[in-house]
């Protein structure tokens, strides 16, 4: 054997190796065939592959580029598949811990990588196109959910990347608020509508089918598969089969008070002797401005860390800081599970039972909103209830065994964070990866080169 082919042969091995593992760890075996196509591009050349360019002889530089183009969006496509993802941090849910402006570094490995649901999509895009803003995958294949093996599990207090659960139907004219609260939006104007000149009052639940309507014929309305859901950032609090309470803004799991993190923030009201504070404090506290509302001129309302309120206490001008919570008992409508039944609010909330896999609940209509959205969407069975008696797939039920492990997460920034305390559980399925490292900070505030924040980059996220 000439040393040409040998070469062929050692570069063949090398990559049907790589590719075998990669096989086993998927797990579908039709993928082998795959070997075939692979034996052809580095010894029997009967086909050429990359069709774009000459095989043999010289290309000119458009399609040396092009060449250089397709493998690296190819590359990185993969990489961002299975290994990891950038991943930029749009809003302040989860300030002091993870401020606007960062860039993470999303590992897939740590829970498992997910198989795309939907595999023919435009590169790097999540559910838009750059400029045109429609939508950017196709629908001509779907894949099931499958999520490989990776090198560990969820546990409590991970910040963690997933796709929004509420996200899967989407008002284009209003992406910024979830379907579902804009249809129990608009039932509750209904319903103080008709109260209003009515002697009998109807629950804004009556409303729903009318409000449902209503938003559909106002509004254009998307759905969206799991993978192109918009992608949130969190702190899992509660995982399968816990049990989570809140009270007066102090989380407990189990029983267990949950340990405060030093950069986790609540609103706080800031009382001055007339006197405004120095905006240059703010800016050195890491305050934003977008964050600061003035209620006088003597009376402030600011997002908060315990530190930065210690701070703020100690001025000459301030006379009182002081957080403020909702009044236990108090119903916020926007609070789930969205029922008068559970007068839960952000910060007196549950007890709420994690769901997980393999367990059995009982449920009846007085609970059913807890798990409605689980049993009818994330597991797709066929809910259905007449009165006081509950159907799932045309038969009767008095129970219900999860399919799938859930999470309950909520951002560090706790008074200024939409999360499961208002769309509740997150399904195995819908988890992206973890979050391990900044290695980009821009401040939307700051210019120059003050803009990026270079304390912050590779920083370990915790």
């Amino acid at each position: 054997m000439d040393q040409s082919l040998k070469g062929k042969y050692i570069r063949f091995g090398i990559a049907a190796l790589l590719y075998i593992l990669v096989v086993v760890w998927i797990g579908n075996y039709w993928l082998l065939l795959g070997l075939a196509i692979i034996y052809d591009i580095y010894v029997s050349e009967k086909v050429n592959w990359t069709f774009w360019k000459k095989r043999k002889g010289p290309n000119n530089s458009f399609i040396e580029w092009l060449d250089a183009i397709i493998f690296a969006v190819i590359a990185v496509s993969l990489i961002n598949i299975f290994l990891f993802q950038n991943y930029r941090i749009p809003t302040g849910s989860m300030e002091k811990s993870l401020q606007i402006g960062d860039h993470l570094f999303v590992s897939k490995l740590a829970y498992g990588p997910r198989m795309p649901n939907t595999p023919i999509a435009f590169p790097f895009t999540q559910n838009q196109m750059p400029i045109t803003k429609g939508k950017s995958w196709s629908d001509l294949i779907n894949w099931p959910y499958k999520r490989l093996a990776g090198t560990g599990e969820v546990k409590n207090n991970d910040a963690i990347v997933f796709n929004f659960p509420a996200g899967d139907t989407v008002v284009l004219e209003r992406t910024e608020t979830a379907y579902y609260e804009i249809v129990r939006e608009t039932a509750r104007a209904m319903a103080q509508k008709y109260n209003m000149g009515n002697p009998g009052p109807l629950p804004a639940s009556s409303f729903m089918a009318a409000a449902r309507k209503e938003v559909w014929e106002r509004f254009n309305i998307i759905y969206r598969p799991v993978d192109r859901r918009d992608n949130y950032v969190k702190r899992c609090i509660a995982i399968p089969g816990d049990t989570l309470v809140i009270r007066k803004g102090e989380v407990f799991v189990n029983g267990e008070a949950v340990p405060v993190n030093e950069s986790q923030q609540f609103n706080y009201l800031v009382a001055t002797n007339g006197t405004t504070i120095n905006p240059l404090t703010f800016e050195r506290l890491g305050i934003y401005k977008s964050d600061q509302s003035m209620f006088s001129g003597s009376l402030y309302s600011l997002p908060l860390t315990k530190g930065n309120a210690e701070i703020i206490s100690r001025f000459a001008n301030v006379r009182e800081v002081k957080p403020y919570f909702s009044a236990p008992g108090e119903y916020n409508p926007v609070i789930f599970p969205h029922s008068s039944s559970f007068k839960w609010n952000e910060d007196y909330f549950g007890p709420l039972w994690i769901p997980a896999r393999g367990a059995t609940v009982a449920i009846d209509t007085s609970n059913l909103c807890l798990y409605e959205r689980i049993i009818d969407v994330y597991e797709d069975n066929d809910l259905r209830v007449e009165g006081k008696d509950i159907f799932i797939n045309g038969q009767p039920a008095q129970s219900y065994t999860f399919k799938m492990d859930y999470y309950f997460m909520m951002g560090d920034n706790r008074h200024n964070s939409a999360d499961s305390r208002y769309w509740g559980f997150v399904p195995l399925d819908h988890i992206v990866g973890k979050p391990k490292f900044i290695w980009l900070s821009i401040d939307k505030e700051a210019s120059g080169i003050r803009r990026i924040r270079f304390k912050r980059i590779f920083m370990k996220i915790r």
